[in-house]
């Protein structure tokens, strides 16, 4: 008898569930990977998707991918324009298994290369830091991915120590921390929120929503901090 009354219940139970798995997947996602990052007019990788994904009509090709990269990053000291072209960077990786290990490759070596000079390049380091997670986000972290076995934290560690100053690269190590260190993960957003009052560029990316006009803002999904559903891919 009471089994019977309670399946209506269990049943009303399970599809409310379900919906609700349904909508925390529709907001969630990797978040190096599926917000794209207001740049302005600055130079990146070639885009033609109005969404933060590959569009599937590109004709982009990825064997220039490493070469093209690194021209990029060479030719900018802004941390927005560095995380959205390691964003879009990683999008067309994850299409070539030898472009991916190529363009990781060369950028792991620039950044060994020069974290020990007189003079260390935080960029460089910023770099191998921030396209190591973006793997591992969209990747995973076993398997094909040629990021498996790196540990990037420590090289955003450096260059922001390098530049104090910087709170693009303070949002950008928030976002990567966001399921901690947390009290590293603390000290980043408020940086970050911090120096969005003097930065324009930064502020705009602050106020976008994360993953559509329901979702989010970016500065709220750094303040929720560990607390954070953000999915893993």
């Amino acid at each position: 008898m009471h089994s019977k009354l309670l399946r209506p219940f269990r049943g009303a139970l399970s599809t409310f569930i379900t919906l609700l798995v349904l909508v925390n997947l529709a907001v969630a996602g990797p978040p190096l990977i599926c917000h794209s990052f207001d740049i302005g007019n600055a130079k990146s990788l070639p885009w033609i998707s109005h969404d933060w994904n590959l569009s599937g009509g590109e004709n982009y090709d990825t064997r220039n991918l490493a070469n093209d990269t690194l021209d990029i990053l060479d030719g900018s000291k802004v941390a927005l324009v560095h995380m959205e072209t390691l964003r879009r960077a990683t999008l067309y990786a994850r299409k070539d298994s030898v472009a991916a290990k190529q363009l990781l490759l060369k950028i792991v070596a620039r950044a060994k290369s020069k974290e020990n000079l007189s003079s260390p390049d935080a960029f460089a380091l910023f770099d191998a830091a921030y396209l190591s997670e973006a793997y591992k986000q969209w990747m995973g972290e076993k398997g094909d991915n040629p990021a498996d076995a790196i540990d990037g934290y420590p090289w955003m560690k450096r260059a922001i120590q390098l530049r104090a100053n910087d709170p693009q690269m303070q949002f950008a190590a928030a976002l990567i921390t966001l399921r901690g260190p947390q009290d590293d993960h603390q000290e980043y957003t408020q940086k970050a929120l911090a120096g969005g009052k003097s930065d324009e560029l930064l502020a705009r990316n602050l106020a976008t929503r994360f993953l559509g006009a329901e979702s989010q803002t970016m500065t709220e999904l750094i303040l929720r901090g560990n607390s954070s559903k953000v999915a893993k891919q």
